[in-house]
């Protein structure tokens, strides 16, 4: 008889082992538990859900410590890796048994040290609002069920490479603060980097456990918390363009080689430096506009089933071949040719004058421009605004006040005149949880514009500025924007029906704010 199986004892009482000893006697007990249950295939489920349950305990409490989640992380690898679960073998040495069912995890808001899951299989895979730190690994993992990374932070270096994933994929509003691998990745159903919140049902019993949710605290640099929310209700959003932030890259990225057989979503994703995807294959709806990607090399099936398809500017899908369309740079926007992923600040400076050269001359480019420019300045910025900048790091702040002067120039009408040039009317600015600095749209006619979750530093300016219709906040004080220096709206109007003091709600503002309902909306 199997240990644990016919007499459940040991196995209870190594658990109770793991639960109540703390310090060095703690892992010692994991290294028990784990050498209990190794060749026990009927354990395994009960020994990860054991070791879950204290993983997702709050830092420090009853004893968690660092080297008690490491160990905890050690077993669960050798627990979900195929040696651990291979079957029994058959009375017919010629079949070929089914493997066991893959084990479900739940490390929901979790804090995991030098996480090392490659090679594993898993069910269900649920991790959202988790903590990485240290290096992690899920190179060559199988993940057969769901996979759920929303709102993850990854404090070091994240390896996926060579990673399956058979069913959806979800890492919107995740957070990658170093290097992440996505090299070589299969994506068989939706692959979704956009937004971090969850669209529930009025009745869904989901929503009894949402207060229960601790997001990882929003501790980026220059950013105040923009309370993104973790939930909405099925509905609230009338199209795929609402809602917040997407994934967010800091370090290097690759998505090379990479296998979207399902929808390939990253919308309001935001990538620090250049991402590249070259030689990866679509098969599916895309939303993969950022200036960065490269996409040298990639192909697309040319099938998206009437769902969006949206290319960075500079790359369009050649004719297709019987592998597919190939992305190639785009002839019709040509000088620009995809500057702005370039390292170099002087090529990028020089990608900035050529695209609003181009949207100056062909008014049919002017919002694809816009939106370009847009991406750029979105681009999370990698270092702390009230620390003493590097000359590299001043130039960066430099070109990005030269991108905002840029736009402005081209949104105040007043600026259509002989020899200026000309009026960009109707366009809409996307600049959902940028980090903007001395931005002066004061004077600007604008369409639309999305300024969720925006960090505004520096002097800002939106007086005598007119929008069709602008959006500071999601709804109460989730989103919000905030302002780290002083703001005027003298004479601004945001909104064709609502007031300023209305559209602006509860965003945050750290010094003067000048407010002017003298230009009220029509009504």
């Amino acid at each position: 008889m199997t240990v644990g199986e016919s007499d459940p004892v040991a196995f209870q009482a190594a658990v109770r082992a793991v639960a109540q000893e703390t310090g060095a006697g703690r892992t010692a007990a994991l290294h028990g538990l784990g050498e209990l249950v190794a060749g026990r295939p009927g354990l395994r489920s009960r020994a990860v859900a054991a070791l879950a349950d204290g993983l997702r305990a709050p830092v420090g409490a009853d004893g968690w410590d660092a080297d008690a989640r490491r160990e905890a992380g050690r077993v669960l690898a050798a627990l979900l890796r195929p040696a651990a679960q291979a079957p029994a073998r058959s009375v017919d040495p010629d079949a070929d048994p089914e493997p066991p069912p893959a084990v479900d995890l739940d490390l929901r808001a979790a804090t995991l040290v030098d996480l090392d899951l490659a090679g594993a299989v898993l069910g269900a895979a649920r991790f959202a609002d988790a903590r990485f730190l240290g290096a992690t690994s899920f190179a060559d993992a199988r993940f057969t069920g769901v996979a759920d990374f929303a709102r993850t932070v990854w404090h070091g270096p994240a390896r996926f490479s060579r990673a399956g994933f058979l069913d959806h994929a979800a890492f919107g509003r995740a957070r990658f603060r170093a290097d992440a691998d996505f090299t070589g990745v299969r994506f068989a159903a939706f692959a979704w980097f956009g937004r971090g919140e969850d669209e529930l049902w009025e009745d869904d019993p989901a929503w009894e456990t949402i207060e229960e949710t601790s997001p990882a605290p929003w501790d980026e640099p220059n950013e105040d918390d923009p309370h993104w929310p973790v939930a909405v209700l099925m509905g609230d959003y009338q199209e795929w363009s609402e809602g917040g932030d997407g994934a967010r890259f800091v370090g290097p990225v690759s998505f090379r080689q990479a296998r979207f057989a399902g929808p390939a979503w990253f919308f309001k994703a935001r990538f620090a430096s250049a991402a590249p995807f070259r030689q990866a294959r679509f098969a599916g709806p895309v939303h993969l506009d950022q200036p960065t990607v490269d996409l040298a090399g990639a192909t697309w099936a040319d099938t998206a089933d009437d769902g969006p398809v949206c290319w960075p500017l500079g790359w369009t899908p050649a004719p297709a071949g019987p592998d597919g369309a190939q992305l190639v740079p785009d002839d019709s926007v040509r000088p620009y040719a995809g500057q702005l992923a370039d390292a170099d600040p002087d090529v990028r400076r020089a990608g900035l004058a050529v695209l609003v050269d181009l949207g100056d001359a062909r008014p049919e480019l002017r919002q694809r421009v816009v939106d370009t420019v847009c991406g750029y300045l979105r681009m999370p910025l990698p270092f702390d605004l009230a620390d003493a900048r590097t000359d590299g790091q001043a130039a960066e702040l430099e070109l990005r006040r030269t991108a905002q002067r840029l736009l402005a120039a081209r949104l105040r009408p007043s600026t259509d005149a002989p020899g200026g040039p000309p009026h960009w009317s109707g366009t809409d600015l996307m600049l959902c949880g940028a980090t903007l600095v001395d931005l002066d749209l004061g004077g600007c006619h604008v369409g639309h514009a999305d300024f969720t979750g925006v960090q505004f530093h520096g002097d800002t300016g939106f007086a005598g500025s007119v929008f069709a219709g602008a959006a500071f906040r999601l709804g109460g004080g989730d989103g919000r924007a905030s302002f780290h220096g002083p703001v005027s709206f003298a004479g601004a109007r945001l909104d064709r029906r609502r007031g300023v003091r209305e559209v602006l709600g509860e965003v945050a503002g750290h010094a003067g704010v000048v407010l002017d309902e003298a230009v009220s909306p029509p009504g």
